[in-house]
């Protein structure tokens, strides 16, 4: 038995994903992939990198996050790695250097994780996915994710950002971080204003 029943026939495809994403991905998994799929390709510059993995990357970075996959206690990047790694790449035309690129990508991907990207494509991936901490959409996610609790969700906006503020190394990502640094500062002094001070 293999991933969502038997597949011996045909290989899973990237359509698979997406749907498999959309339907395990709880309503927010699917626009997060779109979103850091646009923004790879508006940080790339001129990298050159394997665009078929990268893709792969992104639908399977936050699998471990899933409810249908995670593991109490285990970290959801690791966690997306193992199922990337056991259920999902062997069911895909991917030679090994591919495959271990995915893999690499998923595990690093996390802002949290300190080691360096070990290739092109986990820069890109890890990138593109701190710009989505940020700005209005970070805002929104912060609070998304509750409790219905707003200064708890201040914080968790202020953790991240300071995490993630000096992290960028690719220009275009260095300029997007800026302006969505300052959108994100904006709404936390509206949310600030309009809260009477109380937060």
């Amino acid at each position: 038995m293999t991933l969502y029943g038997a597949r011996t026939m045909n290989a899973l495809t990237v359509a698979d994903l997406e749907a498999m994403t959309l339907a395990d991905g709880e309503g927010w998994a699917l626009p997060h992939v779109r979103r850091l799929l646009r923004l790879i390709q508006e940080i790339v510059a001129d990298l050159a990198y394997d665009a078929h993995a990268l893709t792969i990357a992104a639908y399977l970075h936050d699998w471990g996050a899933f409810p249908r996959y995670r593991q109490p206690g285990v970290d959801h990047a690791l966690r997306s790695r193992q199922i990337a790694e056991a259920e999902v790449l062997p069911l895909m035309d991917l030679d090994s250097a591919q495959a271990a690129l995915i893999l690499d990508a998923i595990e690093r991907h996390d802002y949290r994780d300190p080691r360096p990207a070990p290739s092109t494509e986990a820069l890109l991936l890890r990138e593109a996915d701190f710009l989505d901490f940020l700005g209005a959409i970070g805002f929104a996610r912060a609070f998304a994710e509750g409790p219905n609790d707003l200064a708890t969700c201040c914080r968790r906006i202020l953790s991240r950002r300071d995490a993630l503020q000096d992290r960028f190394t690719l220009p275009r990502a260095r300029e997007l971080a800026a302006t969505r640094l300052a959108r994100l500062a904006q709404c936390l002094d509206w949310l600030q204003e309009e809260s009477l001070g109380e937060l």
